[in-house]
């Protein structure tokens, strides 16, 4: 029997930098947890900002925005991740790209209390993705960047999900990312485990 993976659902959310961070907070501001995340270290914040994307019709007319959550702790580049949804209410054209491979990607502006960021790029709709440690990916017969389908077996709307990215690092925990419209598409709500298909 194929081992199963959990899978999470991953809303649309903001990695800034430190210097970021404290144009949009204030000097010295520090990011604090909320909520302790599945990959060890990682977590949502306490801290909300606000992305304006682009009016399309009226480029003088007011911007279309979003709330965002800060994920901490911070990173060394500024990244926005928002599904295909998000992108279409902020005027957003988003590719899709892994984690970090933000180069010619799409601009927005961040908004926080104390001030706000343009990013010429950053926004990226992230690509579905397992993380797996070494020994994971050993167990499972994959290695670091393969692509691979997942069987996601729910009520009604059972999914195979190919284009799947394995991420391999001993500081990851295993887990498979999905955003918010490939959770709805699937009905994966709630505690959702897939498999690996050949």
């Amino acid at each position: 029997m194929e081992k199963k993976i959990l899978v999470e659902t991953s809303a649309r959310h903001v990695h800034v930098t430190q210097e970021t961070l404290e144009v949009l907070f204030g000097k010295g501001h520090q990011l604090e947890a909320r909520k302790m995340l599945s990959q060890p270290g990682q977590f949502a914040s306490t801290d909300k900002v606000t992305v304006l994307g682009f009016n399309k019709k009226d480029p003088n007319g007011p911007r279309p925005s979003l709330a965002f959550s800060i994920l901490g702790p911070v990173r060394k580049e500024n990244q926005v991740e928002v599904s295909f949804t998000d992108a279409r209410t902020l005027g957003i054209s988003a590719p899709v790209r892994e984690s970090g491979d933000i180069k010619g990607s799409a601009k927005c502006t961040i908004v926080g209390p104390c001030g706000e960021v343009d990013l010429e790029e950053g926004v990226i709709v992230a690509k579905r993705h397992i993380h797996m440690t070494p020994e994971d990916a050993k167990e499972f017969g994959v290695e670091n960047g393969q692509i691979v389908k997942v069987l996601v077996k729910t009520n009604g709307r059972t999914t195979i999900f190919d284009d799947t990215v394995i991420r391999v690092s001993e500081k990851y925990a295993l887990a498979m990312h999905i955003d918010t419209d490939e959770c709805n598409a699937a009905a994966a709500f709630g505690e959702v485990y897939g498999e690996i298909v050949k």
